[in-house]
């Protein structure tokens, strides 16, 4: 269905390629916004699900509880390895966090199932 769904849109006129490449832009900027407001805890909350479901499936009655335990095991194990990293100053844990989260977030943002690849 989506390939009928895109050729409509060619025969209405529409640069999907552009379009396409403003929604990307339109997220980044967005998901930066969401996570310098809300920090760790936004960043956790972007990801997270998005593991959780590919591993238990989409039965909300499943997902919710699984979504908060993993996503409180995540800040813990990235509390504890910022912990770990430096024995003489802390570190914040939303470094860690971020450099674990970014390459997982944007896999998601560019799979090819979501509809933002080039194809």
């Amino acid at each position: 269905m989506r390939k009928l769904c895109e050729e409509a849109a060619i025969t209405l006129g529409v640069n999907l390629p552009r379009v396409r490449r403003n929604y990307m832009l339109a997220t980044a900027l967005i998901t930066g916004l969401i996570v310098s407001a809300c920090g760790v805890i936004g960043f956790v909350g972007l990801i997270i699900p998005h593991i959780v479901r590919g591993l238990v499936g989409t039965d909300h009655r499943r997902l919710l509880p699984f979504t908060i335990l993993a996503g409180a095991l995540f800040v813990t194990w990235a509390d504890v390895l910022t912990r770990i990293t430096l024995e003489s100053g802390e570190l914040p844990s939303g470094i860690i966090t971020a450099l674990l989260g970014a390459p997982v977030f944007m896999y998601i943002l560019f799979k090819n199932t979501l509809g933002f690849s080039s194809k």
